[in-house]
């Protein structure tokens, strides 16, 4: 099935991309240093305050020329109209029939225009709301009668990544409980980490979350197979664990229920909610423990904000559209093929993980709407570390190295000075270091952007060429005023409206993932060799066969 997004004639669309190719001459030589000394009011021209955020792109190779025939593009590409069909009902991931509607996972509970979809997504949240609180008093018992203190999340992908990101990143707004709470991932299929989590863990207090959207990825039910197990053998009485210890959540009630959870304890996802987007669903339980039910609400009312700012802000400061049009500018006309995220909290650890799997498992196509091959090179690779340790590891490349990089920096522009902070001693020492974290975001900033020119001028000129920097690496910097809830769930939908306007652009269907789908179902077919079910490998290429002798070999002897 195609579908038709062209309201613009062939030749108006050659225009503007014709006016791009042709500012492409004139930028891909250009030096960010000849750009703001062109202009002094640069960061105010090129920057967006949506409160509490600042997004300062002032140091990409634009200017407004640029900017402009960008958002020609993709205004040819009908981005507004694409928009209106996102927030709709509209079965847009047309390869699946299905809508993509994540946002709808945050309207408010009395939406008006939305108020059918609004009153399903609440009626799932507030029993997931309910169940936190029962845990939070410790009123939630195992088998035995004892309260539960560890909950052991179990998923991969968008089950896993999206809510390990989010409770990690606000660990500092942990709820306190009625005895500690511990929450727990567990993602690998080789069972390494839930072998060393289980030998920690008491059965009698431990909790499971089973994630996963089919209810049929085999790692997930790998791993829930061998705690089950677990419990079995510690505390027997199979009835009593499966409804004491498990907790579900899937869009397949029927599958949950075949596999033993008692109905109380399923909570439910919609097709319309892609798994890299799900994390605003019962999917963030493990989030909503962490943080608390408030905590949770701030979250969601943090990228309902962004929603409604991505509907209803001009182009030119909307800053979804922004990240989107800079993004495919780098990658399509100044030919920067990698993106680093580089956030300098260390309690954003795994955003740029969340981001591989959000941006590449999203616009990594090459086929687009219409069935034909892409016209464009699309997502480029996306990696990153906390920037500290980044500094230590790949900056050099950043700086010196032969590759174009275009990049973001993340920094809160608070910490420890918060009301949760109280408690903490030596307070000002942590404010100090918080400081020389955002002066270091700063200054790397600074120097991919200009170079020698960020350097003291007199001593560059006897500077050998292995101390010089030649800069003019693109990137922004997001600020956010604090680290939180409300802040957090701002930033996540910005990426998230980031990849559907890169999408527009480039053609492509975002929200499915069949390149996923079909080296698990081949995984499938070599098991039961190893298993020893099938002895026939005459099939299969001559490195697999050779593989495969030597597992076989190693696992029978």
């Amino acid at each position: 099935m195609a579908i038709k997004t062209q309201p613009y004639t062939v030749e108006h669309v050659d225009s503007v991309v014709g006016g791009l190719h042709g500012l492409k001459a004139e930028f891909e030589n250009k030096h960010l240093t000849e750009l703001f000394a062109e202009d002094p009011q640069r960061f105010e021209k090129f920057s967006v305050n949506l409160e509490p955020v600042v997004f300062d792109f002032s140091k990409h190779r634009v200017n407004q020329p640029v900017v402009k025939n960008l958002v020609q593009w993709a205004q040819t590409q009908d981005l507004t109209s694409w928009i209106k069909r996102l927030f709709s009902t509209e079965e847009i991931n047309y390869t699946e029939q299905r809508a993509a509607m994540h946002w709808a996972l945050r309207l408010p509970k009395q939406d008006s225009q939305h108020s059918k979809i609004a009153a399903q997504v609440h009626t799932q949240l507030e029993r997931m709301y309910a169940l936190v609180e029962k845990i939070h008093a410790g009123q939630c018992r195992g088998a035995t009668g004892e309260v539960i203190q560890d909950v052991v999340n179990i998923g991969v992908g968008g089950s896993d990544l999206g809510p390990l990101m989010v409770s990690h990143a606000l660990s500092d707004f942990k709820k306190s409980t009625y005895k500690p709470l511990n929450v727990h991932f567990v993602s690998t299929i080789d069972g390494s980490q839930l072998s060393d989590l289980l030998h920690q863990l008491r059965p009698e207090t431990t909790l499971f979350i089973i994630s996963s959207k089919s209810f049929g990825t085999i790692d997930t039910l790998s791993n829930a197979q061998t705690v089950r197990l677990w419990l079995e053998k510690a505390l027997g009485q199979e009835s009593q664990i499966l409804k004491h210890h498990f907790i579900g959540v899937s869009t397949k009630a029927d599958k949950m229920t075949e596999w033993g959870i008692a109905a109380e304890n399923q909570f439910l996802l919609w097709d319309w909610v892609g798994g890299r987007y799900s994390l605003w669903s019962c999917i963030g339980l493990p989030i909503a423990l962490t943080i608390g039910v408030d905590g949770f609400k701030q979250l969601l009312a943090g990228a309902y904000a962004v929603d409604l700012h991505f509907q209803t802000a001009p182009f030119e400061q909307n800053i979804p559209v922004l990240m989107g049009l800079l993004g495919a500018w780098n990658n399509n006309f100044l030919d920067i093929q990698t993106h680093a995220v580089l956030p300098y909290d260390g309690r954003l650890k795994y955003f740029a993980s969340y981001l591989q799997q959000l941006e590449m498992e999203s616009n990594g196509k090459s086929i687009q709407r219409n069935g034909k091959k892409v016209d464009w090179d699309t997502c480029p690779i996306i990696w990153g570390e906390v920037g500290p340790n980044a500094q230590h590891a790949f900056y050099q490349l950043l700086h010196q190295g032969s590759q174009a990089v275009s990049c973001d920096f993340i920094a809160p522009v608070q910490r420890y000075q918060a009301q949760q902070f109280t408690y903490v001693d030596n307070a000002e020492a942590l404010v100090e270091q918080h400081h020389l974290a955002l002066s270091n975001c700063l200054a790397q900033s600074r120097l991919l952007a200009f170079g020698n020119q960020a350097l003291n001028q007199h001593e560059v000129q006897d500077l050998p060429e292995y101390k010089q920097y030649e800069g003019n690496q693109p990137n922004t910097t997001i600020l956010l005023q604090e680290l939180n809830p409300y802040s957090l769930g701002m930033l996540i939908a910005m990426y998230e409206h980031k990849v559907f306007v890169q999408s527009v652009l480039w053609n492509i269907n975002p929200f499915d993932q069949w390149g996923v789908e079909k080296g698990k179902e081949i995984a499938n077919q070599l098991l039961p060799i190893l298993n020893g079910d099938r002895k026939d490998i005459s099939d299969l290429d001559g490195s697999t066969q050779g593989l495969l002798h030597i597992l076989l070999g190693k696992t029978n002897g």
